[in-house]
């Protein structure tokens, strides 16, 4: 149906406060400590009646509402992803014994207290890989520090002849770690297979879990490895063994929100009862504000995008979340940047959701704005457009900076010589591709006046390495962080909480490229701050779908 009239009252405005922002998330269920239980010496504690299983990750949040066979599918891949042992472990209630590769501890250092009621066993060779890997400054060299400074409190005021008996796993603060940390501390005899080589510090891990498996019979022993050729090792010989997955944002990214929600085409029908509406302007645009109440609000979150696109030739409605109160939603219309008159530095969007991101990078309201899609869908175009307007034209930032993970695709180039903008040239050629485009869309300046555009750009974009962010604070920038699908989360975290006053965020990243090791699309430091930023107020997020690049670029993203 067509859009219902404006009435000749303007509605009466409710005060911002009756309006708080969304808050999908649930209460975090709460697990009662285990209490110590006699354990007699050089033995793993028996089996343990645990409470229902919980999902692994216990501090996400709830993930938004979707189909039930989204979920449902969602849910299978995770159930997959975990060895049968586990599963069985689930179903009976009882807690097991996670004996941990190194590589999990030097990827996520707070993976101890990660693992809720159930126990740990650290192998003695697994100490000794961290002490080999402590030295430097490299995250992977900070994580072995911050594991090996763990397990110097949880060990600090135990006997030694208490070790064997198990360490609590909540004595530092814990509440969530419900089980109880085992160190190695005798030699463990275990024949492997002939073929593996006894000397390798993953073979003697391997002959650990096999050791314990036939020690302890009545407690699944699992083997929770970043390596997947470790992981084949071990079910090759009949062991159970999983990745860790517990610093997964999301189980299937499939479930990940997108920003953007269609409604239904029966929606003004069941939400127009009692509908008010009013205009606003803001900063010389006027803009319609849509008062609704119905059942379909819950599933809504501030700031996200909806549109209807009716079949029968009415005009399409295309709006944002500005407010949500229970059933009742605020929706506000859009800026059509697809108009000549509103483009921005020279660009129009070409498809819906361009439209949708150019309204987030062009509202100073929005701090935090994450665009995701495949290459060419016209992210850092859009970016660095908005960037330029704002910086250039409206004054509302003084600056742009530029940065983005220095991980390469090939074989690395080796050292680059100059100054710290100059050996992070190589890494911006899309942002030079793009200034490039930008700069030619003026038709009427000439070679002298695009040259002299050129040079202020320049003086108005500085290129910035991630690792000389700490401590820094950014006052009025435009902060564009490219390839942010590299970045793990605590890096993500380092880089955002640099934002000072007046400063806005974008993050640029496809998650289906991510070249950092060991990170997935469940575990990006892109998913996982598009996943927590959701329903904030100040903040945004649009995932891009239709490439614009060039037939030929849209045509090998389908075929190759």
């Amino acid at each position: 149906m067509p859009l219902p009239k404006l009435p000749s009252k303007p509605a009466a405005l409710l005060s911002p406060s009756d309006y708080p922002k969304a808050d999908n998330g649930k209460p975090k269920p709460h697990i009662a400590l285990v209490e110590p239980r006699p354990v007699a010496p050089a033995k793993v504690a028996p089996i343990k009646a645990a409470p229902a299983s919980r999902s692994k990750i216990a501090d996400k949040p709830a993930a938004p509402a979707k189909p039930r066979q989204a979920l449902a599918t969602g849910a299978s891949r995770a159930s997959q992803a975990k060895s049968r042992t586990s599963r069985n472990a689930d179903k009976l209630g009882v807690t097991k014994l996670f004996v941990l590769d190194t590589n999990v501890l030097m990827h996520d250092p707070s993976s101890l207290f990660r693992f809720e009621e159930h126990d740990i066993y650290l192998p003695m060779i697994t100490l000794e890989e961290l002490d080999n890997h402590k030295k430097g400054m490299t995250e992977v060299a900070r994580n072995a520090r911050q594991v090996s400074r763990s397990l110097d409190a949880l060990v600090h005021d135990i006997a030694e002849n208490a070790i064997d008996q198990g360490i609590p796993l909540a004595k530092l603060g814990n509440k969530d770690a419900g089980g109880r940390l085992f160190f190695q501390t005798r030699l463990q005899n275990a024949s492997l297979p002939e073929g593996l080589p006894e000397g390798k510090a993953d073979n003697q891990i391997l002959g650990v879990v096999l050791a314990l498996a036939k020690l302890h019979p009545e407690q699944p022993v699992v083997l929770v490895s970043k390596d997947i050729n470790m992981r084949l090792k071990a079910r090759a010989i009949g062991l159970p063994a999983e990745d860790y997955f517990n610093d997964h944002v999301l189980e299937d990214t499939d479930l990940l929100y997108s920003g953007i929600q269609q409604l239904p085409d029966d929606f003004w029908n069941k939400h127009g009862k009692g509908l008010e509406s009013w205009q606003e302007s803001k900063l010389g645009t006027s803009y319609t504000y849509y008062r609704v109440t119905g059942p379909y609000v819950p599933s809504l979150l501030v700031n996200q995008f909806v549109f209807i696109e009716p079949k029968n030739g009415e005009p399409a409605f295309y709006g944002q979340v500005s407010q949500i109160n229970g059933k009742t939603a605020v929706l506000q219309t859009l800026r059509d940047y697809g108009h000549a008159k509103n483009s921005v530095w020279g660009i129009t969007s070409r498809n819906r959701e361009q439209n949708f991101a150019l309204n987030l990078l062009m509202n100073p309201e929005c701090d935090f704005v994450t665009l995701l899609g495949q290459a060419g869908t016209g992210k850092t175009l859009l970016a660095l457009a908005a960037g330029l307007a704002q910086v250039l034209e409206t004054k509302t930032y003084n600056e742009i900076i530029v940065t983005r993970v220095t991980v390469p695709v090939g074989e690395d180039i080796g050292f680059l010589p100059g100054t710290e903008e100059e050996k992070m040239g190589p890494w911006m050629g899309a942002f030079d591709d793009n200034l490039e485009v930008l700069n030619k869309s003026d038709n009427e300046a000439g070679e002298w006046g695009r040259a002299a555009t050129q040079d202020l750009i320049r003086s108005r974009i500085k290129i910035k390495s991630l690792n000389f962010m700490r401590g820094r604070t950014f006052v009025n920038k435009f902060l564009i962080i490219d390839e942010a699908q590299n970045l793990t989360p605590k890096q993500m975290k380092t880089l955002v909480t640099r934002a000072g006053p007046g400063t806005k965020i974008i993050c640029l990243g496809n998650i289906a490229q991510i070249d950092t090791p060991y990170l997935t699309e469940g575990s990006s430091g892109l998913t996982y701050v598009v996943d927590r930023f959701k329903g904030w107020s100040h903040s945004g997020h649009v995932t891009l779908a239709r490439g614009e690049r060039s037939r030929l670029a849209d045509h090998a993203s389908e075929v190759l």
